[in-house]
């Protein structure tokens, strides 16, 4: 009978307790509710690379990463081609990986005593002409297209010849050893005999300004470098 009145006084207060801490919401018959539409425009305005969130800023937004992204860009506005974000990835890498064999290569060449200039000219300051790459410099007469120049006022090519002369006087002394595709830096370190070594670095200088450099020279200029030539070859071993 106990237990009866117990239970009966537990769920009396326990529902009265949960009547107690019940809120009730009053309905609301007032309010309007407005339906909102996106702004005509929206894309365009929010369409700038500041919102373009696939686009990577810090560190990675270097000159190249730029470039590519134009270049990318340039090719979708003007030919509808679209290049994936992995393909740049691919490309910038290559970039990086032939600059850092240029900058390899550079070095070693310095390294090895290789004029820089010479580096970036070695086919240009070779004497791979038409005539020369044909045949061997011994078997030129360079006294005959001498004499041609010098009849047609050619003083740069005169100069010219000089020096190639020179160059097959030394081949043939077995101071050098000719090729066509070789620089001068390279004969002024095969040539072992300080004074001929000194000699020659001054002419190949001259030569270098006068014919690379194209630079006008007059008939007294020339009869100057001219006789720096007989010099040269004076102290040749005959």
């Amino acid at each position: 009978m106990r237990i009866t009145i117990l239970l009966f006084l537990c769920s009396f207060f326990g529902f009265t307790q949960v009547e107690k801490d019940s809120l009730s919401l009053a309905e609301d018959k007032n309010s309007i509710l407005q339906e909102r539409n996106f702004e005509d425009g929206l894309n365009e305005r929010y369409s700038g690379e500041e919102f373009d969130y696939t686009i990577k800023t810090g560190e990675s937004a270097n000159l190249i990463s730029r470039f590519l992204r134009w270049f990318g860009n340039w090719l979708n506005d003007t030919f509808g081609i679209q290049i994936p974000p992995g393909t740049l990835e691919v490309l910038k890498w290559l970039i990086y990986i032939v600059m850092g064999g240029l900058v390899i290569f550079l070095i070693v060449r310095m390294f090895v005593n290789e004029r820089f200039e010479a580096i970036f000219s070695k086919k240009a300051k070779s004497f791979a002409d038409i005539e020369l790459a044909e045949q061997h410099i011994e078997a030129i007469d360079f006294d005959s297209l001498l004499k041609d120049a010098l009849k047609n006022k050619d003083y740069r090519l005169a100069v010219r010849y000089h020096f190639l002369k020179l160059l097959k006087r030394l081949s043939q002394k077995e101071l050098i050893e000719w090729h066509f595709e070789k620089t001068n830096s390279e004969y002024h370190q095969e040539i072992q005999e300080p004074k001929l070594q000194s000699g020659f670095k001054e002419l190949a200088y001259l030569y270098d300004y006068v014919w690379y450099g194209e630079q006008p020279i007059t008939e007294s200029l020339f009869s100057r470098a001219a006789n720096q030539f007989e010099k040269m070859n004076q102290i040749i071993p005959r």
